[in-house]
């Protein structure tokens, strides 16, 4: 992700996950563009009870770079005493150069890769001077952009890699050598012109821990038709006054997914999020994400000088004091809190390491994908009512080699609870030849938060899940 790593050389297990990852296919449902090419807002006023803290609208004369009073420009191959290749393998050279990064005179900052004539490219890299954006203990930290993707496409922007994210303050002292333990939060992250967008959560230790880290603790693959050629919202909440406490994530004002504390320990959710971070834009070219989808780097087809378009960023808080409700309640995308429904696999109101695919199964949609050890999906306040349920069914298929499998298990409220029902899965004809699973649990009443773990002895993916339900 759009993250200064130390070096690291990925396990196959890890470059098979993000390769299954790219399975992902675009769906069709269009998603409102706020803002048409060429269209310039200023700064919305701060949320209800919110007070704007940061902001600009980068409305100076076209050519003109950045107010250096608020921004820093990130150059070179990675921070001094950093990571080379700023931790990633991403290949270009940022610069401070007006020809990488300036206004546009449209009320636009335009961060543009560009390829000389040796085949080398440059970028830029923005960073806001100040590290003190931080949650109040007991409020809510917002931080906000409107922008546009790079104009490219899965043929010409091979290698494009365009990203809107912070950093923990005490990253910029010591290179980002201390990542990820200090926390990394990706609001927007895109790569080789697919239309999608990525959120993030990194934390915990450089090779697996709490956070599953490289990979984080991520959104996966979401759908964003028209983010290369519209203006859209990316916003993300770090909420301090719920108990756990949340990250949430927004596009065009839309929830779409969530970070609950509860899904880490508690220092590592501390030393990761209660303090200052710092905010970065940026176009990189190449890299271990775009790798993961087939571009490692640009390639002949890739076209350079597709700027990403930011219009206004804004930062801004929110009280503190006593637990509260949330502003915004975590809701599922497309499922039910109804034990007895179909609870639709991709409704997940977090997850960690799966992506989403078109199904052929029965009824069409989509199923869950890449779905290998370690991985899990959360599905919140999930309603089994007085009378107790006593089975649990799951719809499967896999693709695995002949002999191998892994588990299903089904827990409550917490992830590291003990599985209150355990499936194993192994081959069942294709990645797309369902078969529908039935197991016996103890009696099950109640609300509760429906956690669905897997484990394997394999590094590779080893199920797909479409739906699940209960039965008394």
């Amino acid at each position: 992700m759009s993250n200064p790593l130390p070096p690291i050389k990925p396990s196959r297990a890890l470059w098979s996950r993000l390769a299954a990852t790219a399975a992902f296919v675009t769906a069709v449902t269009a998603v409102p563009t706020l803002l048409m090419v060429g269209a310039q807002a200023a700064v919305p006023p701060a949320q209800a009870g919110f007070t704007t803290v940061f902001s600009d609208d980068f409305s100076g004369p076209a050519g003109t770079g950045v107010n250096t009073g608020d921004w820093l420009y990130a150059t070179g191959h990675g921070y001094p005493g950093g990571a080379d290749n700023w931790g990633t393998g991403e290949t270009q050279r940022m610069t401070s150069s007006t020809a990488n990064v300036a206004t546009d005179g449209s009320g636009h900052l335009a961060i543009t890769p560009l390829r000389d004539s040796s085949g080398a490219w440059t970028s830029g890299r923005i960073e806001t001077r100040s590290t003190d954006f931080a949650a109040p203990a007991g409020g809510i930290l917002r931080v906000e952009a409107s922008l546009r993707q790079p104009d490219v496409t899965a043929a010409t922007g091979a290698g494009y890699w365009p990203a809107f994210w912070m950093l923990g303050a005490d990253a910029r002292p010591v290179g980002a050598t201390n990542w990820p333990s200090i926390g990394e939060i990706d609001i927007m992250e895109n790569v080789n012109g697919r239309n999608s967008v990525f959120s993030t959560l990194h934390c915990g230790t450089v090779s697996g821990g709490p956070c599953n880290e490289p990979i984080g603790i991520g959104s996966g693959e979401r759908a964003c038709p028209g983010c290369q050629s519209g203006f859209h919202t990316y916003a993300m909440e770090l909420d301090r006054s719920v108990s756990p406490e949340q990250i949430r994530y927004y596009l065009d004002g839309t929830h779409t997914f969530t970070v609950l504390s509860n899904q880490v320990d508690s220092t590592t959710w501390a030393n990761a999020t209660h303090h200052g971070f710092f905010l970065i834009f940026n176009v990189s070219i190449g890299g271990a994400f775009p790798a993961a989808f087939g571009a490692a780097t640009a390639n002949s087809a890739t076209v350079s000088g597709k700027p990403m378009l930011i219009d206004y960023v804004s930062v801004s808080t929110k009280g503190s004091g006593d637990i509260s409700t949330p502003t915004s309640t975590p809701t599922t995308t497309s499922g039910t809190s109804d034990a007895y429904a179909r609870i639709q696999a991709e409704s997940s109101d977090s997850q960690s390491g799966t992506a989403t695919e078109t199904t052929t199964d029965t009824g069409g949609g989509h199923n869950v994908a890449a779905i290998g050890n370690s991985d899990w999906l959360r599905y919140a306040g999930v309603n089994f009512g007085s009378t107790p349920a006593h089975q649990f069914s799951v719809r499967a298929a896999s693709g695995v080699a002949n002999g191998s499998n892994g588990l299903v298990e089904v827990r409550l409220d917490n992830r590291s609870n003990p599985p209150i029902a355990t499936i194993a899965i192994g081959n069942t004809g294709g990645w797309q030849n369902w078969r529908t699973v039935p197991i016996n649990t103890s009696a099950l009443t109640g609300t509760h938060d429906v956690y669905l773990t897997f484990s394997s002895g394999q590094p590779a993916d080893f199920v797909n899940i479409n739906w699940f339900t209960f039965a008394r």
